[in-house]
Order: structure tokens, then sequence, then C-alpha cells
């Protein structure tokens, strides 16, 4: 229910076909392997935002110097990450998921802080809609 609220208000926000905003990739650039070493792992995003709750899961991973994630929720279906780029200190995670027949835009930020934990947000359709919350990164097995 919460993913129908949120793409109910994005379904008016248009969609340029890009997974990253204009203003993100001016910002953001390309990551390597030793940038996205705090971030590599499994993590649990608790986020808020207008339409209420939800919980996101997103794991970033190393393949072949390659950084790559997924992202994926109750409500969506394991989506890979498109996009990964770096902002200061934070990981930028582009992704994009079809909705109706109609793909929607996303970017996930994820900037660290003390004890495995970041700030998240995610910014649907180029701000049509944007959560907040906090990221966990889960113990590795």
């Amino acid at each position: 229910m919460f993913l129908a609220a949120v793409l109910g208000i994005l379904v008016c926000a248009p969609s340029a076909g890009r997974v990253l905003s204009a203003a993100t990739v001016t910002q953001a650039a390309q990551v390597t392997p030793a940038d996205a070493a705090p971030f590599v792992g499994d993590w649990a995003l608790t986020m808020d935002g207008q339409n209420g709750p939800a919980v996101f899961a997103v794991k970033v991973k190393v393949d072949a110097d390659k950084v790559t994630g997924e992202i994926s929720s109750d409500q969506m279906a394991l989506t890979p990450i498109r996009d990964i780029r770096k902002n200061e200190k934070s990981l930028v995670l582009g992704f994009s998921f079809d909705y109706n027949g109609s793909p929607v835009d996303a970017v996930v930020t994820l900037t660290p802080g003390a004890d495995e934990k970041a700030a998240a947000s995610i910014d649907f359709a180029g701000g049509a809609y944007v959560m907040s919350g906090t990221a966990t990164k889960k113990a590795a097995k």
C-alpha cells in the first residue's frame, strides 16, 4: 500500500529517463571500490515520508573491481542499482523501477555516521517524493 501511495504521487511527475537527477550527476563522481569500502555490505533502511514509514534493503558489493548494488522492499522486487557515485562522503545510488508500464527514477543517498549507521534519503522522480531516515549496516555473516 505504501508504494502504491508514493507512486500515485509520482504519476504526475515527469521522468526524463535519467537514473540520477542532473544536479546529482553534476555534484557526484564515479565511485571506486576504495570509495565504496565503508558501504560494502547489507543495509536496512528505515525511512519515513509524507505517506508513512517504509523499510528497504540495500546491498552494496564489489564484483571484479566494479561497485554494484541492489535494492528491494516488501512492495518492490529486487532491483539493480544502475548508477553508483560518490558525493563528498556520501554514496549515491541511482535506480529505476517500473510502475504500471512507466519508469520511475530514484536516488538513494547514504551518508556515513557512527557505529555502522548512516543517514539515508530516497528521492523519487527528481524530488516529487522524498523519504528520509537511517540506514543500519547488518553484521557480516
